[in-house]
């Protein structure tokens, strides 16, 4: 199998790790580089999933390294093609993802300053929260082209929706097509006119009553976890989508997904970061996907562009 590139991730707390790991076990990259300011972390940690090369037939490498808030260590990052930020604080039980912007902010700023100067060439996938706002800042931090930035929020939540409706209807999750679009959070915009079981439209399956349901359960995802963990939030669902998203940028797969990318025109909406379908490859977004909606589709996603534009010009100050 041909391996080729480089892929970082920043931060080794569970999420970080796992994405790492499944990188690693795509076997194609060459180096999958995993950092962390916990000394000595990183390097048990690529040594733990190096050791497991054999059991798991892939060659690719792994390689720990311990940074530092002014920069030191991130040497062992320089060139890499894609570079994937979960560095930051976890939620804890009855916070929401914009009770992290303060901290956050400032931890995701160093990490795409640094990334920046070693790395001028990368494609970056944020995935600290607050989702939409870090990656607004990341852009900022970086002054890479915007579509050379973007975010994991879409590929999760539209995952989280295709279990709830595959549990919901006792079905195969492979049956089951679903969207969501917007923020990720409170304005997350389900997109009914593209959900199916089978082919079949997911009005015809459930009332809806029902649909709503499980969109604001959907909504709440990430919440639902964190209050059952009651310590850290979710990772594998989320390592998953982040780790796909890497994947289809360094084969270049013009895969579409759902992604945090800058609009600029698509629905009538510019100027703002908002979870829209982009066809990604080697240079990040190739390109943004319009596809159609319904009247209320769009209005929603208008909504949801102001609720987050005015947040993510306030991140440039943080």
């Amino acid at each position: 199998m041909a391996r080729s590139g480089k892929v970082t991730v920043v931060g080794a707390g569970f999420y970080g790790s796992t994405t790492a790991l499944r990188l690693a076990e795509y076997d194609v990259f060459e180096t999958v580089v995993l950092t962390d300011i916990v000394e000595g972390k990183p390097e048990g940690l690529a040594l733990d999933m190096n050791q497991s090369r054999s059991i798991e037939n892939f060659e690719t490498k792994v390689i720990g390294a311990t940074t530092t808030a002014d920069g030191g260590g991130y040497e062992a990052t320089a060139n890499s093609d894609v570079v994937v930020i979960t560095a930051g604080l976890p939620r804890k039980p009855g916070m929401s993802r914009m009770d992290l912007i303060g901290v956050n902010a400032g931890i995701v700023r160093g990490v795409a300053e640094n990334v920046a100067k070693h790395s001028p060439n990368a494609v970056i996938i944020v995935v600290s929260n607050p989702l939409d706002e870090m990656t607004a800042l990341a852009q900022i931090a970086t002054n890479f082209p915007k579509h050379r930035v973007m975010g994991q929020a879409g590929m999760l939540d539209t995952a989280r929706f295709t279990h709830f409706v595959a549990e919901k209807l006792q079905v195969p999750v492979s049956s089951v097509k679903t969207l969501t679009l917007g923020s990720h959070g409170e304005t997350m915009v389900p997109v009914p006119s593209r959900c199916t079981v089978d082919g079949k439209p997911l009005s015809d399956q459930l009332s809806e009553v029902e649909i709503a349901e499980l969109v604001d359960r959907t909504r709440n995802g990430g919440a639902e976890v964190v209050a059952l963990l009651k310590t850290g939030s979710a990772y594998y669902a989320p390592s998953a989508a982040a780790a796909r998203m890497a994947k289809a940028v360094i084969e270049d797969s013009g895969a579409v997904m759902p992604v945090c990318a800058w609009v600029d025109g698509e629905y009538g909406i510019s100027g703002v970061y908002l979870g829209v379908e982009a066809e990604i490859g080697r240079t990040g977004i190739k390109k943004v996907v319009e596809s159609k909606l319904s009247d209320t589709e769009i209005a929603a996603l208008k909504i949801a562009a102001e609720a987050v534009r005015a947040k993510q010009a306030d991140v440039k100050d943080l």
